[in-house]
């Protein structure tokens, strides 16, 4: 699929294309006063389609609440405006506060606030942070919360939530861009994304194939990435051939967002066959620690030592996480 056909793909899935709107008329007056224009630049908006409906939103937002830290960095790498994020990053960061490594620097040069962590979203707090414009949803615990606040949020300001569907990265990069009044940038950074693995796929030899992922849980439950997620999906384009780990599981129920599935011990065997396997801990034992437990160690991969570890920032990658694991990829395999 060529980048234009894949980049349009991406934006109908989810129906962003917004109507743009002027709130006020220009003055037509050659002179007009900076106050004056700036007030008409304050005013403009934009119409943005959502599942909750029409939302209005600021054509040039400049302080933004970010309600879900999976959707943040999307908004960082577009160095978007954000006033205030949650910091909630599956596998990275916890309930101690601390923004996530991989965007923490720029969230600090942008004087950016963390949202307090909590069971339910801390209205009070975004309040505060007087935002012109709330993005929320996608994937994880926030987005319900999210959804459970949505009327005391639009109460605040303009509140746009992405659904759960929208769960690949391009999808969720075009619908925070253009939430965002950032669609400018888009085709840039997916021109980069492109031949980085274009890059990546020349430069490295694939160790063996098929390849499945292995997700380590605190719970310690056995779980797999099916091979229609994220990760295993962007893999395959640099030429991982994802193993059927959903029809060797006898197609089993989905957690979340359609991106896990846990197997009894049973079925470790069975279902974790594949020649080469990714192990990616988030928040579960290392590949190091999984080595020592002889339910995992007895699996082809492991005995054949072609199993290998990826960070968790690779499990829901945003864009700069997908980049990042394309990078590790690519020094791993080097040929």
């Amino acid at each position: 699929m060529s980048h234009s056909h894949r980049r349009r793909h991406g934006l109908r899935l989810f129906a962003v294309v917004a109507a743009v709107t002027l709130g006020l008329t220009g003055c037509s007056s050659s002179d007009a006063s900076d106050n004056d224009a700036a007030a008409s630049s304050s005013t403009r908006t934009r119409v943005v389609q959502t599942e909750k409906g029409d939302v209005t939103v600021p054509a040039d937002p400049q302080r933004i609440a970010v309600l879900t830290a999976g959707l943040a960095g999307f908004l960082f790498t577009l160095d978007a405006p954000i006033t205030i994020t949650d910091t909630r990053l599956l596998g990275v960061t916890n309930l101690d506060g601390g923004f996530p490594p991989q965007w923490a620097e720029k969230a600090e040069a942008r004087g950016t606030k963390e949202l307090p962590a909590g069971e339910s979203l801390d209205i009070e707090a975004i309040a505060q942070a007087q935002p012109d414009l709330i993005i929320g949803g996608g994937q994880g615990f926030t987005a319900v919360l999210a959804d459970q606040a949505y009327d005391q949020l639009t109460a605040i300001a303009p509140t746009v939530l992405i659904p759960s569907s929208v769960n690949t990265w391009q999808e969720q990069l075009a619908a925070v861009a253009e939430a965002a009044g950032e669609t400018d940038k888009v085709d840039d950074l997916m021109k980069a994304y492109d031949d980085k693995v274009a890059e990546v796929k020349d430069s490295i030899t694939v160790p063996g194939s098929p390849v499945s992922y292995l997700l380590s849980l605190s719970t310690g439950e056995p779980a797999f990435i099916p091979q229609t997620a994220a990760l295993p999906t962007l893999l395959s384009t640099v030429g991982f051939k994802p193993d059927d780990v959903l029809t060797k599981a006898n197609n089993p129920e989905l957690y979340g967002s359609g991106d896990s599935f846990i197997v009894s011990n049973e079925l470790l065997a069975p279902v974790g066959n594949a020649s080469v396997m990714f192990v990616v801990p988030v928040a579960g034992r290392s590949l190091a620690e999984l080595k020592q437990d002889p339910l995992y160690a007895a699996l082809p991969a492991f005995v054949n030592n072609k199993v290998y570890e990826l960070p968790a920032t690779s499990y829901r990658p945003d864009y700069d996480g997908v980049m990042a694991t394309l990078d590790q990829v690519q020094e791993m395999f080097a040929k």
